[in-house]
């Protein structure tokens, strides 16, 4: 199976703003959103990227496409990495929200959580999995596949392959236009690099999927029954 690439979108006015953008339309990157898409492409330059999937979202795709410009590659889109359906808390404020019983319960205890009249944790968790593990069969060991999306289905999909629980996935970092290396195979996962931000250089020439990490940040690897 192949080595994937998650890579979250780069940032625009409502991650700035510390609001919950969700599946709203129209949210482009702003200027600094825009020079680290071009900054990511330029420290994936050398990588030898086969296919790129993205989030439908706007701020997804525009932080795919000049990954994509480099290497004459059209940008799949799959809603299967969209972005958590919040519901109802679409559009507001965290500061606000921080200050409610529920988001108290988004935090300490998500497993349990569910947006109001949106997604539940778990569920976001399955629809991403299902989405990566649909993308890793389509593609040979060897390939490195780039994913573009956004930060909590990334961090539920990290936890998922490396055996963490899900109340704990939280804890993981998930930078704007930083990259995060799975190499998966049919029965274990590794992470090999986590929240890389340009500039950086992958190394990822020749790998195969099978084999363990060669860079000493790898973390921990589990079988999955």
């Amino acid at each position: 199976m192949p080595i994937l690439l998650l890579i979250r979108h780069g940032e625009n006015d409502f991650v700035r703003r510390r609001r919950l953008a969700g599946r709203l339309p129209g949210i482009h990157l702003n200027d600094r959103g825009r020079q680290q898409a071009e900054e990511l492409a330029v420290a994936l330059a050398s990588t030898p990227i086969k296919a790129i999937y993205s989030s439908p979202l706007e701020r997804a795709m525009e932080t795919a496409k000049p990954i994509a410009n480099r290497r004459s590659l059209q940008v799949i889109r799959d809603s299967g990495l969209l972005e958590s359906d919040p519901g109802d808390w679409q559009g507001r404020s965290v500061a606000r929200l921080a200050m409610t019983r529920r988001w108290r319960i988004v935090r300490y205890a998500p497993s349990r959580a569910r947006h109001p009249g949106g997604e539940s944790f778990l569920e976001i968790q399955q629809r991403v999995v299902a989405a990566l593990d649909a993308i890793c069969a389509a593609h040979q060991p060897r390939e490195v596949v780039a994913c573009v999306f956004h930060a909590d289905p990334i961090r539920l999909a990290i936890a998922h392959y490396i055996g963490l629980p899900l109340d704990r996935f939280q804890g993981l970092a998930c930078d704007t236009a930083s990259v995060t290396v799975l190499q998966v195979s049919e029965m274990s996962a590794t992470l090999v690099r986590s929240n890389l931000r340009p500039p950086f250089t992958l190394g990822l020439q020749g790998r195969k999927a099978a084999s363990g990490p060669t860079s000493g940040k790898g973390k921990s690897k589990r079988e999955r029954a």
